[in-house]
């Protein structure tokens, strides 16, 4: 019965995160955690704001997007750019003597996230409201 208690207590310290894609991969972002990414043609220390944000989840609720949540974003600073440990990639072609060697180091940027954020769309749809009786007007 302990081992029930202990991952909702792991789970109050994650209050606010989000799953964003980027690179063609989707990550769970957190606040203040580094993560290594594809390389991004960003210097040290620049800001960069992710906007295919998927999932948020704050204290009290979960939000879904379809496929993207609208005005959510999430704001990084690049830290520093490095290189991944290296791979062999052996070919060999049976009986036939042919083989070949090579490595490949993937090249990667370190960022940070610093804050991850949404957008209130209530006060855009009653701005919407107020436009749609002025078009009305403007055609009788």
């Amino acid at each position: 019965m302990t081992n029930s208690k202990t991952p909702t207590n792991n789970s109050k310290g994650n209050e606010l995160y989000a799953i964003a894609e980027t690179s063609g991969q989707q990550f769970w972002f957190e606040v203040n955690r580094y993560y290594d990414i594809d390389r991004l043609n960003a210097k040290e220390k620049d800001k960069i704001t992710l906007d295919k944000v998927l999932l948020l989840k704050d204290k009290d609720s979960i939000t879904l997007g379809k496929p993207y949540i609208k005005d959510a974003k999430i704001e990084l600073e690049v830290v520093s750019h490095k290189r991944d440990k290296k791979i062999i990639v052996y070919k060999m072609r049976p009986k036939k003597k042919t083989r070949r060697k090579m490595g490949h180091r993937q090249e990667l940027t370190r960022v940070m996230v610093k804050s991850i954020s949404i957008g209130k769309s209530a006060p855009k749809s009653s701005s919407k409201k107020e436009t749609k009786p002025k078009s009305d007007k403007s055609t009788t």
